[in-house]
């Protein structure tokens, strides 16, 4: 018995097949584009694992996942596979496209061909699980109610719209074509292994450095914060037990403004690591021009998860949020090794 997990070099996808091989004796593979967010280097410990094999390879090479699911013959496929970053979609939609829609198509499209030929019992009990986001759910006002599966779909960034495109398309295959689908729509992800473009890491990263803690407009963008670890048991749970067709909201129960997060941040870091001068890290904060369309604030209401499936976060966001600064403490020399000088202009160019 075998999974394959797609997008597996990446920040979730990354834990996710970590977390799989430390609880069970299942084989995975995995298949990543190494783009610059797919890191080898998250799954480097697997070295050696007989369990764990890695392709480099894209979701949209037709003929590269239909020889996969061919040769291994997987139980169930877990998409985690998705160009993930608002600002990047902003800067550069088509990249967003072609492997947030275009991609999954043509996964859906082999994995369909692939559910075909199974056994009776085997396609009974294949899944195809499709991880997307809270994004696609647009913007909530600070009094409406958290979002919901049943929540209109109004995505705002380039980003958001791509993968409402491909929850779509997932569950256009489960309801015209009978695959075995799930969906699962995540709140903000936080924990080891995040590319240091998101709010937590770059926070991380520049307050050790010195540099600036840029925040977007007046850092009261609020959003539900969900430890990695937490979201991956979630996954595993869905996977588990979840009913055909159906969509999960995974989140955290925390909701936060940007500027609370940095300042927690900021008074972690003074305790495990201070300045030099012994000042606080809040000194670097500063505010840039907000980006375009910058939602207000995602919330989720993740009680169908805890009520059909008994799933619940293990992970206050103060006891994650101190575990994730530890960590990154720890692995400074994994930080050092991704931001690059193309990181390093990004960055400049993002927040000037």
């Amino acid at each position: 018995m075998a999974i394959l997990v797609t997008g597996s070099a990446g920040f979730i996808g990354a834990n996710f097949v970590l977390d799989w091989l430390a609880q069970n004796s299942e084989a995975v593979i995995s298949l990543d584009k190494l783009t610059y967010a797919g890191n080898a280097e998250n799954l480097e410990s697997l070295a050696g694992d007989t369990r764990h094999t890695f392709v480099k390879g894209d979701i949209g090479d037709s003929g590269l996942i239909a020889e996969l699911l061919e040769i291994h013959q997987p139980r169930a496929v877990i998409n985690f596979a998705a160009e993930s970053h608002v600002d990047r979609s902003i800067l550069g939609p088509e990249d967003f496209i072609q492997t947030n829609i275009v991609g999954t198509f043509r996964m859906l499209e082999a994995v369909r061909a692939y559910h075909r030929k199974l056994s009776a019992e085997a396609a009974e009990a294949f899944r195809f699980l499709h991880v997307s986001t809270d994004e696609v759910y647009g913007s909530l006002s600070p009094a409406e109610p958290a979002f919901t599966e049943r929540h209109q779909y109004e995505p705002n960034s380039p980003y958001s719209a791509s993968k409402a495109a491909s929850d779509h398309l997932v569950r256009a295959y489960h309801h015209t074509y009978g695959l075995p689908v799930l969906t699962t729509n995540c709140s903000n992800n936080y924990g080891p292994y995040h590319f240091p473009e998101k709010l937590i890491p770059l926070v991380i990263h520049n307050a050790l450095a010195g540099k600036p803690l840029p925040i977007y407009g007046d850092g009261q963008q609020v959003r539900d914060w969900l430890y990695v670890k937490d979201h991956c048991s979630a996954i595993r749970r869905v996977l588990e037990g979840g009913a055909l067709g159906e969509t999960y909201n995974v989140g955290g129960w925390n909701e936060k403004a940007n500027i609370d997060v940095v300042h927690t941040l900021c008074d972690i870091l003074d305790e495990e690591q201070p300045r030099d001068d012994g000042h606080s890290y809040r000194q670097q904060i500063t505010f840039v021009k907000d980006r375009p369309g910058h939602d207000r604030r995602y919330a989720i209401d993740a009680s169908k998860l805890e009520r059909e499936l008994g799933w619940k976060p293990a992970e206050t966001f103060e006891s994650g949020i101190r575990k994730t600064v530890r960590w990154y403490l720890s692995n400074q020399h994994w930080v050092d090794n991704i931001t690059s000088g193309a990181y390093r202009d990004w960055v400049s160019k993002q927040y000037q």
